[in-house]
């Protein structure tokens, strides 16, 4: 199987998001179900059928995570070698034609936030910035039209 790419930061935090859901989580819907359960017939038991749908939430998310977390290629981007080209896991900053200069990070699709300036790797943003360097122009098709950056800088962090 592949090895999916991620950051320290988003491997680090999958695994507390593995650990919450293990030691909090699973136990508060056991805890939950066994309450249910005790308030007799089953087969009428809302409360009951809620826990049971929110523990094969739990599972499945903890399954979810750990296959994940095992099909990781766990990248730090402080110890990459590139030569200042963009990679997985680069810092860039862009400046649109006519627009206010931003910065992104690459990052695995599980990490990706818009919002914390973090874009993933699939998407048409990073797919265009791959192999570019500082002062670098490209064009990236997005689903608003034609856009065209220019790369001011590329960090490790």
């Amino acid at each position: 199987m592949a090895k999916t790419p991620i950051t320290l930061r988003g491997a680090t935090l999958l695994r507390a998001e593995l650990q919450r859901l293990k030691s909090a989580d699973r136990p508060a819907v056991i805890a939950a179900i066994a309450e249910a359960r005790a308030h007799g017939d089953l087969s009428e038991n809302a409360e009951y059928d809620a826990a049971r749908e929110r523990q094969g939430f739990i599972e499945g998310r903890i399954s979810e995570v750990e296959a994940k977390l095992a099909n990781a290629q766990i990248i730090d981007p402080k110890f990459l070698d590139t030569d200042g080209r963009c990679v997985f896991g680069a810092t860039v900053d862009l400046e649109p034609d006519g627009g206010e200069a931003t910065t992104y990070q690459i990052v695995g699709e599980d990490e990706a936030d818009i919002k914390e300036g973090r874009i993933s790797i699939s998407s048409p943003i990073a797919r265009a910035l791959i192999g570019k360097y500082a002062g670098d122009s490209v064009e990236v098709q997005t689903p608003g039209g034609l856009k065209r950056y220019e790369i001011l800088d590329v960090r490790y962090l």
